[in-house]
């Protein structure tokens, strides 16, 4: 039987935010094993150019710029897209990940702080990627936006209200972005991992109290950044005609934001 045809991305500038670590990481490394070129952008440079040099390592002649960006900083990525060298101002994929969760606190109790930097960075940080990188792939007549989600934006849960409601934001403006996209060949795809274990993620909603990063995988073989990473790349290497709108992927022993076996076997 012949084998399902993909469609080839090599030669294809993406750029991913938070571009530095867990996710972001992992899908930098698929898109150069792709044959992309590959702009990472995050807010520490130390963390990029451990990153660059390591897709160097991995992929001898791979071509990766580095850009320190905040997307919170919404005219710092407005700007970005003028102020990229040439061989990467043409972004093709764009993988919108930069995000985070903070605390656990019922909605009650919450750090109204914490709940604005989710919003300011998952929804309006996520939407300014967007508007600064879509109308160049409308010109060009290509494209294809990943928006990194999560079972919270669909299922939502006590203790994650200000996260809950970032990531149902951003999956709403993913969807109504498919809409006014849809004379246009620029896809757009959400990926809605569940529960996916990176260090830098986990303690950062923790603050990092290693106690409940560990209490959050035990007993369980979560997702890994790699796995995600992997379905970024299914999505952007199926045929033109083809577009995933929103993948939701849980580890085997998950079935629900909050509905997870543990065993210890």
């Amino acid at each position: 039987m012949a084998s399902y045809p993909s469609m080839s991305v090599a030669g294809w500038c993406a750029l991913v935010t938070g571009g530095g670590s867990g996710i972001g990481e992992a899908c930098a490394v698929r898109l150069c094993e792709l044959g992309c070129r590959v702009v990472l952008a995050g807010r520490r440079a130390s963390e990029l150019a451990r990153v660059q040099g390591e897709l160097g390592r991995r992929f001898p002649g791979a071509r990766v710029h580095c850009a320190v960006l905040d997307v919170r900083d919404v005219d710092a990525v407005m700007r970005l897209p003028e102020e990229l060298p040439e061989e990467f101002a043409a972004v093709d994929i764009l993988v919108i990940n930069a995000g985070l969760a903070l605390g656990t606190a019922p909605a009650h109790e919450a750090d109204i702080r914490d709940v604005e930097t989710m919003v300011s960075t998952n929804v309006v940080g996520a939407a300014a990627t967007f508007r600064a990188f879509t109308p160049g792939m409308v010109r060009r007549g290509r494209g294809h936006v990943v928006m990194m989600s999560s079972i919270a934006a669909h299922e939502h849960y006590g203790g994650g209200s200000g996260y809950c409601a970032s990531k149902a934001a951003a999956s709403a403006f993913a969807w109504s972005a498919r809409h006014d996209l849809v004379h246009t060949p620029v896809r757009v795809t959400s990926i809605s991992p569940g529960m996916v274990r990176t260090e830098g993620f986990s303690m950062v909603r923790f603050k990092g109290d290693r106690a409940k990063f560990d209490a959050v995988y035990e007993g369980v073989d979560p997702l890994t950044a790699d796995d995600v990473a992997d379905n970024v790349a299914y999505a952007v290497t199926r045929p033109a005609r083809v577009q995933i709108a929103d993948m939701v992927v849980f580890h085997t022993a998950q079935s629900g934001a909050k509905t997870v076996h543990r065993s210890k076997l």
